[in-house]
């Protein structure tokens, strides 16, 4: 555990006085998460036939394991995808109602927050993040002064500590690149630099900021798998049963768009195909590892993406918006949006769960989150969570063993890039704005109003979707019915202010109440 002993002594006193009490299982199982970062649900091949990228080792997955359809981000950016990820409770909830966290931001993850890897920690697990983290450190600078924008973090102080990143966050070790394109271009091993910066990126790609010598980024991908398979192989070496837990947490196909040059040329899909092919070949490579060491059949593991794709094709390490296209292929498949859009191309991704001999090889249409590992991971260690965390979290287990065909989810609540949320119950999915709620389209917020009578509410600029009829939303039901919409909308609001969506306690939101949402919340009231 990482954190102080009065705390750690709380939770303690917490599962036993509130009957939480658990067990550890005879054997229980490693687990790994790959989280690639900005891949789109089009661009693996066995959800999208038309994909002009080869995904061999990802189609080999998914046929050997169950693949979602229905999986999806918590939200259409990183940081919340991430933060919500790991504490089980929407990232809305969080201080971050909209965007990322920039350049030098301090935690989003508070110290008093229970996290998926203080929790495996609990139950004997050893526990690693390799790769992007993005959710904020505290960094220390010569003058006791924040790094800033403005002065481009020149008072950071790389020869110290940086504090309450993934090791005070639930992680026995770290290793990564913190964000790819944010300085310090550089790795960074547990809490400090592993080569002081003497460098300095003037001109891209990436952030002006300090830099280690002879950085590149073609170069940072196979750091980050050859490290993760290196942690692997260290646990099973050390002979001592411990169950382990990594969170390979990889910077591609994020823009700086960089394959190396072993997969430039491999796709029909300029350099961001070609890095897409070199995600599916790292996430091949670890599946081929965990065979070799004998232990794939007692690993859990799941992949899929923080957020849907941005239509780049690479050039430059980026290339302008749309020009993926130009090539045939759709990053996204047939969804509408992209990336930070509230529409499903932004926030709904391919999902694979694999565990050789108990995860049965199948595809699965239940309504399921990357917000419900954490739970998922509590039942299958056995462990109790208590009441008051993962407040948006659900099991995904009965579905994994093939148990049970239905998600135990009933509703789900996503952010787009500028903060709009939409919610899916069923079959239908309410977006409460008339546009994308994506930082490329840059809509307005717009919100219901109560007409004269104030008996009913006019579905003015919001978007209604019938998913099973609809998927690619092209079709904005809303003022045909008005019934549904307005259920929606209070189950939506009644989320909101309950400060969870599961059973339990009234909990409460970080922050100011500043959601696009708290208008109308205000016109149901």
């Amino acid at each position: 555990m990482q954190k102080t002993l009065p705390l750690a002594a709380m939770l303690f006193v917490l599962l036993t006085l509130s009957g939480c009490a658990h067990e550890k299982p005879d054997e229980l199982p490693n687990i790994i998460v790959i989280l690639a970062d900005d891949l789109g649900y089009g661009d693996v091949a066995f959800l999208n036939p038309d994909s002009k990228i080869p995904t061999p080792n990802l189609n080999r997955m998914a046929g050997e394991g169950l693949s979602f359809t229905n999986a999806h981000a918590p939200a259409s950016v990183c940081t919340p995808s991430r933060y919500s990820m790991l504490t089980g409770r929407y990232p809305w909830r969080s201080r971050l109602k909209q965007g990322v966290l920039w350049i030098w931001d301090r935690p989003l993850i508070q110290q008093h927050e229970f996290t998926i890897g203080e929790m495996l920690q609990e139950q004997g697990y050893h526990t690693a993040c390799i790769g992007k983290w993005h959710l904020g450190w505290d960094w220390p600078t010569t003058d006791g002064q924040p790094a800033t924008l403005d002065n481009e973090g020149r008072n950071v102080d790389y020869a110290r500590p940086i504090m309450n990143g993934p090791v005070s966050t639930g992680f026995d070790y770290y290793f990564g690149d913190d964000v790819p394109s944010f300085p310090p271009h550089a790795f960074i091993e547990n809490e400090r630099l592993t080569v002081m910066p003497s460098a300095w990126n003037e001109n891209g790609p990436g952030a002006p900021g300090a830099m280690a010598p002879g950085w590149t980024y073609e170069a940072l991908l196979p750091a980050l798998s050859e490290k993760a398979e290196d942690y692997i192989r260290e646990r099973v070496s050390t002979g001592s049963g411990q169950p382990f837990f990594l969170f390979f947490s990889m910077n591609a196909p994020h823009t700086p768009i960089a394959p190396s040059a072993e997969f430039i040329g491999k796709s029909g899909a300029g350099r961001y195909g070609d890095f897409v092919v070199q995600v599916d070949h790292s996430v091949g490579r670890i599946l081929k590892l965990l065979r070799e060491q004998g232990i794939d059949e007692n690993t859990l593991v799941l992949f899929s993406s923080d957020n849907g794709a941005v239509p780049f094709d690479g050039t430059n390490y980026t290339g302008r918006f749309g020009s993926i296209y130009d090539y045939g292929h759709n990053p996204n498949g047939k969804l509408r949006g992209v990336k930070s859009d509230a529409w499903e191309g932004g926030h709904r991704e391919p999902f694979i769960a694999w565990w050789p001999g108990r995860i049965r090889p199948g595809t699965s249409g239940a309504l399921v989150s990357q917000t419900d590992l954490m739970a998922t991971f509590a039942e299958l260690t056995n462990f109790g969570l208590p009441d008051t965390v993962a407040a948006d979290s659900y099991s995904m287990l009965t579905l994994l063993l093939g148990k049970d065909d239905r998600a135990k989810r009933g509703s789900l609540i996503k952010q787009s890039g500028n903060g709009i949320l939409s919610i899916q119950q069923g079959k239908w999915k309410l977006i409460m704005s008339s546009g994308s709620g994506g930082s490329w389209s840059k809509p307005k917020g717009t919100l219901p109003v109560a007409d004269t009578s104030g008996e009913t509410v006019a579905w003015k600029n919001v978007q209604l979707y019938n998913l099973e009829d609809d998927l690619s939303e092209q079709h904005n039901v809303a003022e045909q019915n008005p019934e549904i919409t307005a259920d929606l909308a209070v189950l939506l609001a009644e989320q909101i202010s309950k400060g969870r969506s599961t059973d339990g306690p009234i909990l409460r939101n970080d922050g100011p109440e500043t959601w696009k949402q708290v208008e109308w919340m205000n016109v149901l009231k």
